[in-house]
């Protein structure tokens, strides 16, 4: 991005009093920086105008340097699907509950927006996934992902029957609620209550979870980043499963069409406080560490 950043654009759901406020308090502080603070119109923040300058969604990508994404780690894989096209990059201020990609803590949202915005933050690439809908007239959807896709059952009660690949080779056939086919990034989201392992965001592999299997023997595995990943739906009596990309719907999947999860080359670049450690993250997060024999923080 230019540096110094120019504009800056906040996404949040502003009708949580606890990210207007971070708004609130961030947009004078921007303002005294000289960066223009970017806002979907769509949005009803009641902020000054003189404050924000008001576009289009769909323009956040092409104006913004710098997006910063005001709530918990649905809000910044949502701001990600905005710039995933241009690399713009993110900052995650957490007003959420887990936060593990939103990991700015409130009291430290002016020192690390000053210091992605002067290019001092540590930058870290995430890799993104590609889902594809195949049915026999070709490609009828396809989405980004930067946690995961999966395939879950339309109808509650009842179970889906489906087969997985990987590479072209035959894994499994399943019965369950569905699967979750995990980035390294994802592996602490949907993956990890489905008994996945967590994986450190940099190496280059994906989880594929089973949700729910009927059969104890059916367990997590983990593959190269490489690989591509489809699942085929066995034809039964009123089969119907759908698809989404970080909980966003892609479609519905029918017996004789495909999923398909292929690797991509389109990254998005997350920026964190300097200093940043994965695996202290974790431990705050998971309450790691508690016990009296351990390090210190």
């Amino acid at each position: 991005m230019p540096l110094p950043a120019q504009a800056c654009a906040l996404i949040g759901r502003f009708s949580d009093p606890r990210v207007a406020e971070s708004a609130l308090t961030l947009l004078p502080h921007l303002k005294k920086r000289g960066v223009r603070a970017l806002l979907p119109e769509s949005e009803a923040l009641d902020a000054p105008a003189d404050l924000v300058v008001r576009i289009p969604e769909d323009q956040i990508a092409n104006q913004a340097d710098l997006v910063i994404a005001i709530g918990g780690d649905g809000t910044l894989l949502y701001a990600a699907r905005l710039v995933a096209h241009r690399g713009v990059p993110l900052v995650g201020i957490n007003r959420g509950r887990l936060g593990f990609l939103t990991d700015v803590l409130p009291q430290d949202m002016f020192a690390s927006v000053d210091a992605a915005l002067e290019g001092r933050a540590e930058r870290d690439e995430r890799a993104l996934l590609e889902a594809r809908i195949v049915s026999a007239k070709g490609i009828t959807a396809r989405a980004l992902a930067l946690n995961d896709v999966v395939l879950q059952k339309w109808e509650t009660g009842r179970m889906l029957d489906f087969e997985t690949w990987i590479d072209g080779a035959y894994v499994n056939t399943h019965g369950g609620d569905g699967l979750v086919v995990a980035s390294s990034t994802g592996s602490t989201a949907y993956a990890l209550s489905c008994g996945g392992p967590i994986v450190a965001p940099h190496l280059d592999v994906l989880v594929v979870a089973p949700i729910c299997p009927h059969t104890l023997s059916d367990r997590p595995i983990v593959v190269s980043g490489r690989s591509v990943i489809t699942v085929k739906l066995i034809d039964r009596p009123d089969t119907r499963a759908q698809i989404t990309c970080d909980g966003v719907s892609l479609g519905e999947l029918t017996p004789g069409d495909r999923l398909e999860v292929h690797p991509t080359a389109q990254k998005i670049t997350l920026l964190h406080p300097n200093k940043f450690e994965y695996y202290r993250l974790l431990r705050s997060k998971l309450h790691w560490g508690r016990g009296g024999n351990n390090k210190s923080e």
